[in-house]
């Protein structure tokens, strides 16, 4: 028996010539399509499960989908949309996959090359020369495209690959009309050079590697029919004459130079998992130590690729005198923020020698597949410094591109994707310039049985009465900014031989006891004799200062208060005891929260505050008697703004859209103060220049 596949897979002059006419018909396509090599077929066609069609399907694909639907021009990457939303969730979450749009993908290929090989073009074609020595030019132009070469370490289904062939083939079809305009079209040879066996991948996954195959294959006999429309002549498409080369494998596990030979690869782009290092389960933990023991643990899955990519750099480098691989790649915003940065990129730009060259800061990555991916991302285009001395000239010749589709000229691309020196912020157990100690709040670590709603505490109350002096209001970072109202057991151990009298009390000491006695975390199991207690004591003695850890980015401002010694702040806050107004006035100010997003670590979007790499590294001014009296006095016009509107939470104070008036002024005239007490010119001053001035004075500090 004769399947279908045999027969795609066998060349006319191999097949059994006693083969009936309907399979016969059938064109050879070759390239493994319908092999044992992609896994299509077994040795056995019974094998090979092919799914049934509904008569919804068909109705679908034969009447209104093909009545009014030009399947010719879709676009392969299609396939990338249609792969994601075939798998479940938990296996997307854990592998860190995320479908890449088109728009996406060029955010990634233009910059990197694609603008600079169209401006080429165009300079070629407005040329004041002769014809011949137009054609000969267009033809060398020609000769550079088909000569480049793409490799995606975490190719998926093949999106990056099959928008970079896509785009290099429209390029090559302008160069070939241009090269044709007037000429005999039969006089030229070969009129496509640029081809899929161009382009490299790696992929784990095995029907991804089939699919992002499939997809090129699409995509050249798409471009086929464009080039063949151009040179007014049929081409024929099958059998297929070139391949792509993806190879399944673990892209951090397998030697990429057993891919592509580094001496002949120009540009690697992708868009590796996105998996920060809390997510990350024991096999991705092994992979990043096997790739880069020396970065620590507490770093982003991507990082690898970043690594690997900076090494095939390096010996591309040594391989070919002054060949230089460039990359970009799409990743989560993370290795750009808080204790990440000094991680990874001081390692990667001190000894590995990479430069940033482009760099699109933060943006929500969202996917066309069903299941939306509301996650943050970056993209970076980095090369290596050692083959590019002119990279250090201090000409403006590096982009930085914002969400809002602004562009900065930058000198310099630093590791927080700023325009300024190389500098890292790591953590400091003390303030750089010795301000008032900042330290977490209280820890419980209870199971849920020292911590109180009113329900709860009115049940408590309505029981025994006494227990009223050990509760005491609790706040969260998320109880602070909404005006949730919590509270909490607060004991000393002389006070239990009388609240032993409580039998509530008495069956929440216990299950707290239990919950730690259970708990796999040292120091709560250690708590375990003294449940009555939270397990890290903090609190204050004084007024303090309050800072939540976890805030929105669409605050302008990071809401902080004074609260009373007798509210308990948890560890998902900071406590500065007796802070100043000075102290307040400074840290509200705009120049204290813009050095704060730029340094800060993310939860998701939200701002992660720190006191080690927030706080201790913020370079504080020196201002006069009168600079400092009067940041004293628009700290205290914020307070007074604030008591205007005691029923509002600080999350409806500080929402852009709803912010009162007074408030408003009052943040303004503080930010004025603040930045003349820093020398800079408040309404002249942007966000990145104060964040650049910020970094000059960290690094006169620090040196």
């Amino acid at each position: 028996m004769i399947d279908l596949f045999e027969v795609l897979d066998t060349p006319i002059s191999g097949r059994d010539p006693y083969l009936s006419p309907d399979l016969a018909a059938f064109p050879y396509v070759n390239g493994g399509l319908f092999g044992n090599s992609l896994g299509a077929r077994s040795s056995s066609p019974a094998s090979i499960l092919i799914p049934n069609f509904t008569d919804d399907l068909k109705t679908l694909l034969l009447e209104k989908a093909s009545a009014d639907f030009d399947w010719s021009e879709i676009s392969p990457t299609i396939f990338g949309a249609v792969f994601e939303s075939t798998l479940n969730p938990e296996t997307r979450r854990s592998g860190g996959m995320h479908y890449t749009s088109i728009e996406n993908i060029h955010k990634v290929i233009d910059p990197l090359f694609l603008d600079n090989l169209w401006a080429e073009f165009a300079d070629i074609r407005s040329a004041s020369v002769p014809l011949a020595t137009k054609r000969q030019r267009l033809l060398a132009f020609q000769e550079k495209l088909a000569s480049l070469t793409f490799f995606d370490p975490a190719c998926g289904s093949g999106n990056f690959l099959t928008e970079t062939y896509l785009s290099l083939r429209r390029l090559e079809n302008k160069v070939i009309q241009a090269m044709f305009d007037g000429a005999n079209i039969l006089t030229f040879d070969t009129l496509i050079k640029v081809n899929i066996s161009q382009f490299y991948g790696i992929e784990i996954n095995d029907f991804a590697c089939t699919v992002a195959k499939t997809a090129l294959w699409i995509a050249e006999n798409q471009m086929m029919q464009q080039t063949s429309a151009i040179a007014g002549r049929p081409m024929d498409f099958l059998p297929l004459k070139t391949n792509a080369y993806i190879h399944e494998g673990n892209a951090l596990r397998l030697d990429w130079s057993s891919v592509i030979a580094p001496d002949r690869l120009n540009y690697i782009i992708g868009n590796p998992p996105f998996v920060g290092y809390k997510l990350q389960n024991a096999g991705q933990k092994a992979d990043l130590a096997a790739v880069m023991p020396e970065f620590g643990s507490n770093i982003d899955y991507v990082a690898a690729w970043y690594k690997k990519s900076a090494e095939l750099m390096l010996v591309g480098a040594q391989a070919a005198r002054l060949h230089k691989i460039k990359a970009a790649l799409v990743s989560t915003n993370s290795i750009t923020q808080g204790e990440q940065v000094a991680a990874i990129w001081k390692p990667l730009m001190e000894r590995y020698g990479v430069q940033i060259d482009f760099a699109w800061r933060t943006f929500r990555w969202d996917s066309e597949a069903d299941i939306k991916a509301h996650v943050h991302c970056v993209i970076i285009g980095f090369s290596t410094s050692s083959i590019s001395p002119e990279s250090h000239s201090g000409t403006r010749h590096k982009k930085i591109y914002l969400p809002d589709n602004q562009v900065i000229e930058a000198k310099n691309i630093n590791g927080y994707l700023l325009d300024a020196p190389n500098i890292w912020i790591e953590k400091r157990s003390k303030s750089l310039c010795n301000a008032e100690q900042m330290v977490y709040g209280s820890e419980p670590r209870e199971g849920g049985y020292l911590i109180m709603s009113e329900e709860e505490r009115t049940e408590l109350l309505k029981e025994s009465p006494f227990a009223e002096k050990w509760i005491k209001r609790f706040v969260s970072s998320e109880d602070f900014l909404n005006n949730k109202m919590r509270y909490c057991l607060w004991f000393e151990p002389k006070d239990m031989r009388e609240a032993s009298r409580s039998s509530i009390i008495m069956q929440r000491l216990e299950a707290c006891r239990k919950f730690r006695e259970e708990s796999k975390q040292v120091q709560a199991h250690a708590s375990a004799s003294t449940p009555y207690l939270f397990t890290s004591i903090r609190q204050p003695t004084t007024n303090y200062l309050l800072v939540p850890v976890v805030s929105s980015e669409s605050r302008r401002y990071i809401p902080i208060g004074y609260l009373s010694s007798e509210i308990i702040a948890s560890n998902a806050c900071f406590t500065i005891p007796n802070a100043t107004l000075y102290t307040f006035g400074i840290l509200m100010s705009n120049i204290h929260n813009d050095w704060m997003r730029v340094v800060c670590g993310r939860l998701k979007s939200d701002y992660r505050y720190s006191n080690t790499i927030v706080y201790n590294n913020f370079p504080w001014c020196s201002p006069n008697t009168e600079q400092k009296s009067k940041i004293e006095q628009t700290a205290q016009a914020i307070l007074d703004a604030r008591a205007k509107y005691p029923d509002w939470s600080f999350a409806e104070l500080y929402k852009e859209t709803i912010m009162p008036p007074e408030l408003r002024k009052a943040h303004t005239d503080n930010d004025r103060a603040v930045m003349q007490a820093y020398g800079l010119t408040p309404g002249k001053t942007t966000e990145s220049d104060c964040v650049a001035e910020l970094f000059k004075m960290y690094q006169a500090l620090t040196k």
